[in-house]
């Protein structure tokens, strides 16, 4: 029913919006000359402002030459063309499934172009797929990764940014304890809660402070009929949004009122930066019922992968038996959403490892999304991940994978289930 009222706000609210869109240009026209007075920009400025708290903002573009080279339902796997010639490592940059787009990696996938073959795993917005594709969650995840590195073949890297980290680790243990000829050369995992019971965050509080089954009568809810993933049971992206920004509100609040003094005062160079960077963070899609259940379940409430209990289709995950992909943790001193700590854990799950395959950054002065984006990430992050990855890039050769048998039957498995009629 809530996303239902959503929608029916939105489109109320539709004329309104395009009203003040319509004052917005006519008072910015350069060519009429109250725009050239503080009337004029205050007028168009209040009228941008209501515009964009109504809009609906749609999928940004990572607009750096990619092109699709792999698909599924639920995601598909993007390649950026690089300028430079030559044999470099291969990169899967697994971006969060956490409301998001993948674009908001922008800066991360920009920075690794230089020296790397990158590839971004781009979820799709789950109120597009038709419920009749079937369900997807946690395992679902875990196998489509393991797809994506037998797609991509041996000495491939992997880099995790924040909530894949844990089925980053968890697919690479069963890869390892499968001895499969795919399993990644190294892999980054940046900002991820694998144990959330280190220096807990507010987020972290938030999930634990409630029952699997009052998230599940309270944020899950059928995507309305107007849209292809009609009757599909989501997590919507705008409950997602709500919460991040609640986090933070005297910060947003903050930048907006400064957004309208910039347009007020004809700052154009400084507004163009807020909208460059709400027109991404405002840009939300929603996410798989069972996917977020599972991992609410999981990670943050049964700390299964820490306790060593998490299983993938009844089959224990054992991080113990990595020992051909080299380890890279990296964290952010004011990370207010996986605290310190929590993705340092990794190591101590990876006890099949020597210290020489290990490496951890703490990145002093950042949050947690200056891990991957911003002058931090491009100038002190970047070059120690670079730098890891060329250390490690040889490890497992060049020949060919054999065929994963076991692996890829219990994915064919898994789809096969999921068309099924539960």
């Amino acid at each position: 029913m809530l996303y239902h009222m959503h929608e029916m706000r939105r489109a109320a609210v539709a004329p309104l919006r395009l009203m003040a869109e319509s004052m917005r240009r006519w008072y910015g026209n350069p060519w009429m000359p109250i725009a050239h007075t503080p009337l004029g920009r205050t007028i168009a400025a209040g009228c941008e402002m209501l515009e964009r708290t109504t809009r609906r903002y749609p999928k940004p573009a990572f607009d750096l030459g990619e092109e699709i080279v792999w698909r599924s339902d639920f995601c598909q796997l993007l390649r950026f063309r690089r300028q430079a010639e030559g044999e470099v490592p291969r990169v899967l940059v697994v971006a969060p499934l956490s409301g998001h787009h993948a674009t908001l990696l922008r800066d991360t996938v920009e920075g690794l172009l230089a020296d790397h073959e990158v590839y971004v795993t781009d979820w799709l917005d789950a109120r597009e797929i038709p419920a009749a594709r079937g369900r997807f969650d946690l395992d679902d995840y875990i196998d489509l990764l393991r797809e994506l590195l037998v797609f991509l073949g041996p000495r491939a890297h992997v880099l995790a940014v924040c909530q894949p980290s844990v089925p980053v680790l968890a697919c690479v243990a069963l890869m390892a304890a499968d001895d499969d000829p795919a399993q990644p050369a190294s892999m980054v995992l940046m900002g991820g809660p694998i144990d959330t019971r280190v220096n807990p965050t507010k987020v972290n509080e938030m999930a634990t402070s409630r029952t699997l089954a009052w998230f599940e009568r309270n944020v899950i809810h059928a995507v309305p009929a107007n849209h292809a993933g009609a009757g599909r049971r989501v997590y919507p992206g705008f409950l997602q949004l709500t919460g991040f920004m609640s986090l933070n509100v005297d910060r947003h609040v903050d930048a907006h009122v400064k957004m309208f003094g910039h347009l007020v005062e004809g700052d154009g160079d400084s507004a163009e930066r807020h909208r460059a960077f709400y027109d991404e963070y405002m840009s939300v899609m929603d996410l798989p019922a069972e996917y977020y259940l599972q991992t609410i379940q999981t990670v943050f409430q049964e700390h299964a992968l820490p306790r060593g209990a998490m299983t993938h289709q009844g089959r224990a995950i054992d991080p113990g038996a990595i020992r051909r992909t080299a380890l890279m943790t990296v964290e952010g001193e004011r990370d207010d959403i996986s605290g310190p700590g929590q993705t340092k854990a990794a190591h101590d799950l990876c006890t099949g490892l020597p210290e020489g395959m290990r490496r951890h950054h703490l990145q002093a002065g950042v949050g947690h999304y200056g891990i991957f984006n911003g002058r931090r990430w491009r100038e002190e992050i970047l070059p120690n991940v670079r730098d890891f990855i060329r250390t490690h890039d040889a490890v497992l050769g060049t020949e060919d994978p054999a065929p994963d048998v076991p692996g890829r039957m219990g994915i064919l498995m898994r789809r096969l289930r999921a068309l099924l009629p539960s």
